[in-house]
């Protein structure tokens, strides 16, 4: 059936937006949805869609491109750095292991050795599907999931290597020369992307400042520059494109960029390319044709096994135990991004059969539900070593880390019906310390410094400010009011920050749903991300002086837990109330997990809150959301560190602890966010003190 270009359109748009809620009710994976709905409505099936469209082909060819590009750009290469050497060994075993065995099973059915190497590439690479859940379980630091995740970028890389090479035989007359030379524009090619890019971006970045738009342009044009130019060289388009992730990986950060990137690709391009797969999918085929039935079961042991050997050999090499090595093999199982894209490449190129594609399917919906389930089972029981940073007093609150600096805490001002509870709980915060409380309007700027609506503007601010003050004199603490005219409201608040050297900015609760925010950001995202000091986003229901039960949720022991406590219990103290400390565990946690959970936050007390009335509750749940809204129900205040969502390759509904919370919760809620300058470092300060935590180790075991 032919249908009109907009039609076709609609129809994607409709299921990418129905099917994967769908499924992810039915506790599947959405992207599974995608690619059954694929099958549905294509040629096999009800035939609305079709491999033919033209507009079909250029979004899922965009979808395609996008996959690997968001895969390099999702890997950590700080992380990477801090285990490198053993990365590049067990990145080396789960390589090999793999293509060895896929090259063996192509063979047993028939492949000529070029098709055979290739099917071993697909077995080669993994994809991080288990990520948030190590990243829950505060396991993250755990050497063997390090590893695991540092050897995604050998892996990666090796298997689209494999990948091209294949692809350029097939397609020429073999020889040595064209071998090489393929080879060496390969390395040429490379060079020129990571680097030239990489050095590219930077500039880029830093000439334009905040100029976000641009920004997004300049990623896009990169990615897809580097797809025209691996095809122009001979090798696939998606070797470019993933390249290009490693180049800009450390140009965007984890920023306001990057999110709106993702954000694109994961939410429209990349699903449209899963429905596209489904529609090559041949399900009636698949079951008539015994030999591909048999071929799939080979692809599906081989790919298992020979990553369980891979793990199974860094177990006996660098001396893991048990659940280290099963958390590892389960991490490197899943298969879908590189594997995807390499196997739709390969069958385009005609280089594998539909029976492979089909196996290669049915291989990513087992390994992306059976990988994720082991790492859910294995991975609470791991260990990590302790890297939080030692803080001091009032310093957790302090951007400069000097204890006898008395607090200043940037209030802006803007909505009168909160400007009240804003201003008290500043003033709570400060009273200790016989700090400040900055009360700040901020006025955007107009062309002309005489127009009427800037004169109003500045009248609005000044009733405001004058409001503060008096509020001010009320709570008995020191009020310095101060109006600015800014091009923004989110850079009169971050400028206005840093020159009163604040310690702390409190703001209210804003608008955080709806597609402009999440395309284009909103002022709380902007601030959290251009502010030098923790932001304190506030929705409060009464007088902060009414709060008496306050509930900290604690996922893992880090400084930045620690610092959300320590925000709790200066609020605590200056109101008499009580914390209490939660932590929500997998219902598979040993008992000795638990009791050492336990035993780390009744040390954190002592150690750094002796004086305080807290209490420490450890739950086991597998339904964190739930446990913390019944946690929640005897509380007046719930104290959250609101923290960046880290998208999957794959993922079309992102799913985000803090944002269902707050979506459910009853009572008042503080969401204490760092600024990402802030983060950058600490990141580096822990692989510091984990690398010389290791140095120590081994002189001891010396």
């Amino acid at each position: 059936m032919h249908l009109e270009p907009i039609v076709s359109f609609a129809i994607l748009l409709t299921v990418i937006l129905i099917v994967p809620l769908l499924f992810e009710r039915l506790k599947l994976p959405g992207l599974i949805g995608l690619l059954i709905a694929g099958v549905a409505l294509g040629p096999h099936g009800l035939r609305l869609l079709t491999t033919e469209s033209e507009t079909l082909k250029l979004l899922s060819d965009i979808g395609l491109v996008y996959l690997m590009f968001v895969a390099g750009l999702e890997i950590d290469m700080e992380q990477f750095q801090q285990t490198k050497h053993r990365s590049a060994g067990f990145g080396t075993f789960t390589f090999l292991l793999p293509l060895i065995a896929g090259t063996i099973v192509g063979r047993m059915f028939g492949f000529g050795w070029n098709a055979s190497v290739l099917i071993g590439s697909l077995f080669a690479s993994h994809t991080l599907l288990a990520y948030p859940i190590i990243s829950r379980l505060g396991v993250i630091n755990n050497e063997a999931v390090t590893v695991t995740i540092g050897a995604t970028i050998f892996t990666d890389i090796g298997s689209l290597l494999v990948l091209a090479v294949c692809v350029g035989i097939h397609q020429g007359e073999f020889s040595t020369f064209s071998l090489a030379r393929l080879l060496l524009g390969l390395v040429i090619y490379s060079a020129i992307i990571l680097f030239g890019f990489k050095w590219l971006g930077h500039e880029f970045f830093r000439r334009t400042g905040d100029e976000q738009g641009n920004q997004f342009l300049f990623v896009l044009l990169v990615v897809f520059i580097s797809a025209l130019g691996a095809e122009l060289i001979g090798v696939e388009k998606i070797v470019g494109a993933f390249l290009a992730g490693l180049a800009v990986n450390e140009v965007i950060g984890s920023g306001p960029v990057k999110e709106k990137v993702v954000f694109v690709g994961n939410v429209l391009f990349i699903p449209i390319f899963f429905v596209d797969l489904g529609l090559l999918i041949d399900i009636p085929g698949f079951i008539k044709s015994i030999s591909s039935i048999w071929l799939t079961l080979a692809i599906l042991v081989g790919l298992i096994g020979s990553k369980f050997a891979a793990a199974l050999l860094a177990k006996v090499v660098y001396r893991y135990n048990w659940r280290e090595m099963i958390t590892m093999w389960s991490l490197s199982l899943p298969q879908v991004a590189a594997t995807l894209a390499a196997t739709l490449v390969a069958y385009r190129a005609k280089l594998v059969s539909e029976d492979v594609l089909n196996g290669v399917i049915v291989l990513m919906m087992v390994t992306a539900t059976l990988g994720p389930l082991i790492t859910a089972r294995s991975a609470p029981g791991l260990t990590t070593p302790d890297t939080t940073p030692e803080p001091s007093g009032e310093s957790i609150l302090s951007w400069k880390n000097n204890a006898s600096q008395a607090l200043t805490v940037v209030v802006p001002v803007h909505n009168p019906e909160t400007q009240r509870n804003l201003i008290e709980m500043a003033a709570l915060l400060v009273r200790r310390k016989f700090g400040r409380v900055v009360p700040l309007a901020v006025t955007t700027a107009h062309i002309h410094m005489d127009s009427p609506e800037l004169e109003k503007g500045i009248q609005r601010s000044q009733i405001l400010l004058s409001k503060a003050v008096e509020l001010g004199r009320e709570f008995g603490v020191e009020v310095e009011p101060l109006a600015r005219i800014d091009q923004g409201i989110v850079q009169g608040i971050s400028h206005a920050s840093r020159e009163q050297d604040a310690n702390l900015i409190v703001m209210g609760w804003g608008k955080t749903t709806g597609i402009r925010a999440r395309l284009f950001g909103n002022v709380i995202d902007s601030v959290l991300w251009a502010s030098h000091c923790p932001v304190a986003v506030t929705r409060l229901l009464d007088s902060p002086s009414n709060i008496r039960r306050i509930l900290v949720p604690v996922e893992n022991l880090t400084q930045e837990a620690v610092r959300v406590v320590r925000f709790a219990e200066i609020f605590a103290d200056a109101n008499q109330a009580e914390v209490t400390l939660l932590h929500v565990s997998a219902r598979r946690t040993s008992p000795a997990r638990v009791a050492w959970m336990e035993s780390q936050l009744d040390l954190l007390i002592s150690k750094y809150f002796p004086q305080s009335h807290t209490n420490i509750k450890v739950v086991l749940s597998d339904n964190v959301v739930s446990s913390i809204i019944k946690a929640s129900q005897s509380c007046d205040l719930v104290v959250l560190r609101s923290r960046r969502r880290r998208l999957n390759i794959g993922e079309v509904a992102v799913s985000d602890v803090t944002t269902e919370i707050v979506r459910q919760i009853q009572c008042s809620v503080v969401l204490l966010g760092e600024p990402q300058g802030y983060q950058e470092n600490l990141r580096k300060t822990r692989a510091l003190v984990k690398k010389l935590s290791s140095e120590n180790l081994a002189k001891e075991e010396v």
